[in-house]
């Protein structure tokens, strides 16, 4: 965990203590305002700017001062929300943090010294004590329990007390037993009656309420923000009865609505549980939106249910970070030596994990597996061996994969290969049905057998005109009226998607009519809504941060988001936090601007917001930069390359930067040379901003120091003259940059080991800077 303290020279520092031992801390209980310091005002030096949030920081630091303790830990400022491995981990840690503070300060922010003074009666401030809001929120119900000591601060600082001498108040208001209150062990609890505490509780995301309960029933289980209250709570009871038999992990609760598919269904049990075979591979395979993922979600949860001794661990397999990030997850529950230190070989983090998967009987899911490593079949060497490091070799292991590609599926599981189409019409009429506000009557199933065959019969396009008719309180029959509209649109926009293997000629796209619908529908109901879409359509479909949609407020943003959701257009994970898009979804968007003549307009609105939040490459920001990098790749790749344009430029820059900064040295170089390329040219067109420029000469030498760190020594040697010889001519020989390139020159022969010209260049660096300072501090 990360702790703060200011040090002696006032100055608030952030310290990392993951894997080392944390020395005693006080921690914040608060409720959040909408000027929180975060993690990234605290390496910019910006958290005094937050008033609200200074406010409590200063008071907690006050406080742990006075209590003798130099850390002190806030969530907000503690917590790196752009990591998502981090955050889901620390929603699950957060508990045993609260339980090993030696100080908790409860802030009550709706509690003021005028009714708490230090001459009055309790009375005359118990009335205020008792309708603080921070009773009722779900997340201060572990943060009254956990800590050992809890100290009830008013707004102005003001002590009123602590756990011990109010306990009989706080009982009196929260109905918690006085013996829980007073750090009885938890498991003299029942479950059902720990339950309970939360039960007048509120939290801002409705999955919260399900998730502040985990430390406090002992449960650990990943966080998948978007899921719903029901899906969330569903999941935990799951867990709390597996509590006592094999572990595993499923981050989707049981779809009760799920239909159909019952003989591929009856395919994969007999194929993975049949007495003749203790372990296969299956792949399921089938176009975009036909229920792949769903098809392996109903499996993994038949075989927790019916095979108390199978663990069942979901694996994301859609790039190797959500594959990575997947197995840290197994990792921490199969308690892996290093699954909490941050800083370990992810590798070898896997081989452990693999070795100890290896050991149990246990069915292995690896879901959206298209482009990454685990097409074994076209790899070189290398990447096919880290295959091998990530699949158990077991007789007791199986593993099911889902794919959109036929040649991935033959590659994996020649035998095994389980393909999807589109449903039956009296599957598909029953999903319709199960998925509709209201039941259809014996006129309206006419209709929807009719809307059914215009939609192919897919599921996806299925769940998005459910989605449409209960969102914006359409009959069948209109519906499918509104649709016709649409059709024409929708071919326009066909694609050469996987849904094409759908589709006979002069067949509009289902999932591009029934997205078109649904956007006129938003665009009257809340535009912004709509324009957070089409922004969507110009980034990478998956993690979209809810920083880059642009709205009034915060509540204007977060009421747009769940217009999308209604529409069943985006999901959302993790909580404030991101979208996903689907990917056929994202296609008919993409199709859809590009025919209107508004995709290149997009796009450059959304390199214009991605500059603004697009973060510096120092390490501090690197969870940052790490998540919206894919975005600004994806919209940079897709932009018109334009001299004059200086968002792009820049934009193309700070990726440059951040490429460099992680060591990916040839993505970093093809951007470099882009920019240094491009504003070479600007100097024979404008004679503005051109090789001699700084800014030209900066990008020199950021691709001579990428040439050095892949040990091109010539090329990087080379670069590194040119620019100090331009340097010299433009800038002289004392200016700072010109000293920093000999430097840099030195270093790159220093590598070379060519000791003597490194000797003489550092010398004569070394003499300039003197001269320098003697110039600006003569009497120095």
């Amino acid at each position: 965990m990360r702790l703060l303290h200011f040090d002696a020279l006032g100055r608030l520092v952030l310290t990392d203590f993951r894997g080392k031992t944390v020395p005693p801390y006080a921690i914040l209980s608060h409720r959040w305002s909408d000027s929180e310091i975060l993690l990234e005002d605290i390496a910019s030096g910006a958290y005094k700017d937050r008033q609200e949030g200074y406010r409590k920081l200063e008071f907690c630091a006050k406080q742990a001062f006075q209590d003798k303790l130099q850390f002190f830990w806030i969530d907000t400022c503690c917590i790196d929300r752009w990591d998502l491995r981090e955050r889901s981990k620390a929603i699950n840690s957060m508990f045993q943090w609260y339980k090993n503070a030696t100080r908790c300060y409860v802030f009550l922010s709706d509690v003021s010294l005028s009714a708490a003074t230090e001459s009055s009666q309790r009375s005359d401030w118990e009335a205020a004590f008792r309708a603080s809001a921070w009773f009722t929120r779900g997340w201060t119900l572990q943060e009254l329990i956990a800590p050992v000591s809890v100290e009830f601060f008013t707004y102005e600082g003001q002590r009123l007390g602590d756990k011990v001498s109010l306990d009989e108040l706080l009982h009196g208001i929260t109905s918690i037993p006085l013996e829980a209150l007073r750090n009885c062990p938890l498991d003299h609890f029942t479950i059902s009656e720990r339950e309970r505490w939360a039960e007048n509780r509120k939290t801002t995301e409705e999955e919260d309420i399900v998730y502040c309960l985990l430390g406090v029933l002992g449960i650990s289980m990943p966080t998948a923000y978007g899921e719903g209250k029901e899906s969330a709570r569903s999941r935990l009871q799951a867990e709390v009865e597996a509590a006592n038999n094999v572990p595993s992990i499923i981050p989707f609760s049981r779809n009760p609505r799920f239909v159909g598919r019952e003989l591929q269904l009856a395919e994969l049990e007999l194929k993975l549980f049949s007495n003749e075979q203790t372990t296969t591979t299956l792949v399921i395979v089938g176009p975009g939106g036909t229920g792949k993922s769903q098809l392996a979600l109903e499996v993994a949860h038949r075989t927790r249910q019916n095979n108390k001794n199978c663990s069942v661990f979901w694996m994301d397999a859609s790039d190797e970070d959500s594959l990575y990030q997947s197995y840290a997850r197994v990792a921490q529950k199969l308690s892996i030596p290093g699954w909490d230190d941050d800083q370990a070989d992810i590798k070898q983090l896997i081989k452990r994990c693999v070795v100890e998967i290896s050991a149990r009987q246990c069915l292995l899911i690896f879901d959206n597996a298209e482009d990454t490593i685990l097409r074994s079949g076209s790899l070189p060497t290398t990447e096919a061996a880290d295959l091998a490091d990530c699949l158990p070799q077991s007789d007791l292991c199986s593993a099911i994969f889902t794919t959109t590609d036929y040649g991935t599926a033959e590659a994996l599981a020649s035998q095994g290969v389980i393909a999807l189409q589109e449903l039956t019409l009296d599957t598909a009429l029953k999903m319709l049905q199960t998925r509709l506000a209201a039941p259809l009557s014996n006129t309206e199933q006419q209709e929807a057998k009719h809307l059914l065959g215009e939609l192919l019969y897919l599921p996806l396009a299925v769940a998005q005109a459910a989605a449409c008719i209960n969102a914006s309180g359409m009959t069948v029959q209109n519906y499918r009226a509104q649709l016709d509209e649409h059709k024409e649109a929708a071919i326009e926009h066909r694609s050469n998607s996987s849904a094409e293997k759908l589709r006979s000629a002069g067949i509009t796209d289902p999932v591009a009519a029934t997205l078109f619908l649904s956007i006129h529908q938003i665009v009257r109901e809340n535009a912004p809504a709509a324009d957070h879409l089409f922004l969507a359509a110009c980034v990478n479909r998956k993690d979209i941060s809810i920083d880059l949609l642009e709205a009034a407020s915060p509540q204007a943003r977060e009421d747009a988001i769940k217009v999308l959701d209604r529409y069943a257009l985006v999901t959302r994970r993790p909580a404030k936090s991101a979208l996903d898009v689907h990917q056929l979804v994202h296609q008919a968007l993409r199709k859809r601007l590009q025919a209107q003549g508004q995709f290149q307009q997009w796009t450059q609105r959304t390199i214009t917001q991605l500059l603004q939040v697009f973060p510096s490459d120092e390490h501090n920001n690197r969870s940052k930069w790490r998540r919206l990098l894919p975005h600004a790749q994806y919209a940079l790749s897709h932009s018109l390359t334009d001299d004059d344009d200086e968002e792009r430029l820049d934009l193309s820059w700070k990726c440059a930067m951040t490429l460099y900064s992680d060591g990916r040295y040839e993505e970093a170089e093809e951007l470099f040379v882009q920019v240094m390329e491009t504003r070479k040219r600007l100097e024979i067109c404008s004679r503005v901003l051109g090789k001699e420029h700084p800014d030209t000469l900066t990008s020199m030498a950021n691709l001579a120091s990428t040439y050095r760190s892949q040990g091109r020594w010539k090329e990087a040697e080379e670069l590194f003259v040119q620019v100090i010889e331009t340097s010299l001519r433009v800038l002289g020989e004392e200016h700072p940059d010109t000293l920093t390139s000999m430097n840099n020159l030195a270093f790159t022969q220093q590598c070379q080991a060519r000791y003597t010209e490194t000797l003489a260049l550092m010398e004569r660096c070394f003499r300039l800077r003197q001269q320098v300072l003697r110039e600006q501090h003569p009497k120095t």
